[in-house]
């Protein structure tokens, strides 16, 4: 898999050179008028990284917010597939990533070289890839999607086109089953998601009767069959801002109930369970790794930086057109951070 991630120099500042106490905030919101930078944060950030971010969203919302900005430095608080995005939509802008060890569970699962095999064992299928993939895994691929539009994307394809979906199987046999097609799936899956106990989740809804539950496509179907709303990190948001109930156990990363207390400050949000019956399981552990001192020390030494080979941008950069063209157009746009 190409290497995209280009580390800071050897003269860079360090976490252990940072000032204890310097003000984080203050010096984030300077570097950033500096150099004219904007901050993107996905919902599954912290939520001090989330509140400092010029914008937070979900994957399809900051594809199109990256797409559209005229910063001239990108700073990308998510992880390494996102501000790959990023940098294949806006080649000559400087994009950078907090911690550039911040991986994804899904991206290492379908490695390029296999999913290049997996294509050639299926010529005549389309491959639809999710966007929780490696720039190298989006040039081998017809059209990306993310869980937002995944299903508009599949209703596009003729019901005689046999479909592949890499990287996540659960989300594609969610798809496939409301889509009412057959798809060949790629066995991944993502960490959080795939954690969530069925039997922990039906003793949650036991002690709270009134709870309505919503999850994420990503999830096992043996919890999404509980689910009152199934949808995407900005579909979830939406759901249990816009509905009447008052308590939600919310079965996805849990960093996004920060929106949900924020858009709807008088209702309850309980994060759903894994197998041991806490919710310990629902935090991702790359998008962790960004913090506010990566944040700052990103935009100071101007790396770690994503870089790619104009060759492999192009490529992946078709798939992505191919999603943005048809992807139905956003109600409304996302929940800005806090001014």
């Amino acid at each position: 898999m190409t290497d995209t991630v280009v580390l800071p120099a050897a003269d860079a500042v360090t976490e252990g050179q940072v000032d204890p106490y310097l003000d984080l905030e203050a010096e984030i919101k300077r570097l950033r008028q500096e150099k004219n930078a904007v901050i993107l944060a996905h919902y599954y950030q912290d939520p001090e990284i989330q509140d400092i971010a010029d914008f937070v969203g979900d994957s399809l919302d900051l594809s199109r917010k990256a797409a559209s900005t005229d910063a001239d430095v990108i700073i990308f608080c998510g992880v390494r597939f996102m501000a790959e995005v990023a940098k294949i939509l806006n080649p000559s802008k400087l994009v950078l990533l907090p911690d550039a060890e911040a991986g994804c569970s899904l991206e290492d699962s379908c490695q390029p070289d296999e999913f290049r095999a997996f294509r050639e064992k299926h010529p005549d299928h389309v491959a639809i890839s999710y966007i929780n993939c490696s720039a190298d895994v989006k040039a081998l691929s017809d059209i990306i999607c993310t869980s937002s539009n995944a299903e508009a994307i599949i209703h596009s394809i003729p019901k005689d086109q046999p479909i592949l979906f890499a990287p996540d199987k659960h989300l594609g046999a969610y798809l496939a089953r409301k889509c009412g097609r057959e798809i060949t799936l790629w066995p991944g899956t993502c960490l959080v998601h795939d954690q969530f106990s069925e039997r922990e989740l039906v003793k949650l809804k036991t002690r709270h009767a009134d709870a309505m539950v919503a999850a994420h496509p990503e999830c096992p179907e043996a919890i999404l069959k509980y689910a009152d709303h199934v949808g995407s990190t900005k579909g979830i948001l939406d759901y249990v801002i816009n509905d009447p109930h008052d308590t939600f156990i919310v079965a996805t990363e849990q960093h996004i109930i920060h929106q949900m207390e924020k858009g709807a400050p008088g209702k309850t949000f309980i994060a759903a369970p894994g197998a041991d019956g806490t919710c310990n399981c629902a935090n991702c552990p790359f998008m962790e790794m960004n913090t506010m001192e990566k944040l700052y020390l990103a935009l100071l030494n101007e790396a770690p930086r994503v870089e790619l080979p104009e060759d492999l941008r192009k490529k992946a950069q078709e798939p992505l057109n191919k999603m943005m063209k048809l992807s139905p157009p956003p109600v409304k746009q996302a929940q800005a951070a806090a001014e």
